[in-house]
């Protein structure tokens, strides 16, 4: 009877042991795969690491390509405003000094055509009457213009009636007596004067 009890008490002990045995070989293989868990764990941190220094890199990079750009852009601004500022200095000197000649232009014109009408006014209207009736029309209305009233009505009397109509249609309308216009003006008034003259020599038609 004791030999079964001591069996009985063996195979329970066998039994725990084996209990254990299996318990002890669950917990390694457990932390096994804790282990190697981990490691993985441990690759893919490194991993998240490596991609989040070479963003960061990335970023860096990107942000000092776009200051630079940013840098050249400004500088080729600055310039092209310093250019432009040049250009619109040029231009306002250039506008002054074509306007600075032009008055000199206008002032030795003035001058001249002063000296001219003196010199018209200083002869006889029998003498000077020809030689203006014979001028083109510009010429002839810039000098009579600069002459005072008494001077030209003595160069207009001693005048051709339909030369002295037509430069005083011209000195009527006033300066500049630009050629080409003054053409067109005295072409003009010839063609108005001649249609008067035509009217009132028609006798009027009987009604």
């Amino acid at each position: 009877m004791k030999i079964i009890y001591i069996l009985m008490f063996l195979n329970i002990l066998l039994f725990a042991q084996e209990a254990e045995l299996e318990e002890k070989s669950k917990l390694l293989d457990c932390n096994k795969i804790f282990e190697e868990r981990k490691k993985e764990l441990v690759l893919e941190i490194e991993k998240i690491d490596e991609q989040q220094q070479s963003l960061e890199a990335l970023q860096a990079a990107t942000k000092a390509m776009l200051e630079q750009k940013e840098e050249v852009l400004n500088k080729k601004e600055s310039e092209l405003n310093k250019t432009m500022a040049d250009i619109s200095k040029k231009e306002s000197n250039i506008k002054k000094m074509l306007d600075d000649n032009k008055k000199v232009l206008e002032d030795i014109k003035k001058a001249k055509d002063d000296k001219i009408a003196e010199t018209y006014s200083k002869m006889k209207a029998s003498a000077s009457a020809p030689i203006i009736e014979n001028m083109e029309p510009n010429k002839a209305a810039t000098i009579l213009f600069n002459l005072d009233v008494k001077n030209l009505s003595a160069i207009f009397a001693k005048m051709d009636a339909q030369k002295a109509a037509e430069l005083t249609l011209l000195l009527k309308k006033g300066p500049p007596f630009d050629n080409n216009e003054t053409k067109n003006r005295t072409q003009n008034d010839n063609q108005n004067i001649q249609n008067s003259d035509k009217n009132e020599k028609e006798p009027p038609k009987p009604i």
